[in-house]
């Protein structure tokens, strides 16, 4: 964080440089010791401290990068935990949501039942009623024809009956000019 890799990248460099120059003179020793056939006492000790001293920084480098590693590797892990715990609660959250929406569909299902069987009921009441109509406009029609044909009737009575008055007044008429 911050200027922290910049300065552990700086470090490890500097290291490096040291290792690679341990490591030099650690051949240049050999090479030495080979040209003369043995190693004087001086130089076994200088080999020693560059061999000690590059297995040093060897192992530094080392721990170093594998403790760089498992910071990397914790970061990612704590911010995929926190990422867990999120989608846990977003699951949570989820199925919720889901509960809800089956108990709504449910009762909308239901709803759904209720309002088809309504709809049966009303439409056989409708069916009755239009039967019931029908009925009622025969009967309207027969009472109409039947009111038409009394009306004829009572029009035809009611010549009749004027012909008869007539005809009573004529026989009237001729009775009183049989008595007089």
């Amino acid at each position: 964080m911050g200027k922290g890799p910049a300065t552990v990248k700086t470090i490890a460099s500097t290291m490096s440089v040291i290792l690679v120059s341990s490591l030099m003179s650690i051949i240049k020793i050999q090479n030495k010791g080979a040209k003369l056939g043995t190693m004087s006492p001086m130089d076994q000790v200088l080999w020693r401290t560059y061999l000690l001293e590059a297995s040093l920084m060897g192992f530094t480098l080392f721990l170093g990068f594998m403790i760089d590693r498992v910071h990397h590797y914790l970061t990612k892990l704590i911010g995929l935990r926190s990422s867990i715990g999120s989608s846990k609660e977003e699951v949570e959250r989820l199925q919720k949501d889901k509960m809800q929406l089956k108990e709504k569909e449910e009762k909308a299902s239901k709803e759904i039942k209720l309002l088809k069987e309504q709809i049966s009921t009303l439409s056989e009441n409708l069916n009755k009623l239009k039967l019931e109509n029908e009925e009622k406009e025969k009967q309207i029609e027969t009472a109409e024809a039947h009111v038409a044909s009394l009306q004829k009737q009572s029009a035809d009575l009611l010549l009749e009956y004027d012909r008869l008055l007539e005809d009573n007044q004529n026989l009237q008429a001729q009775g009183l000019g049989y008595k007089g």
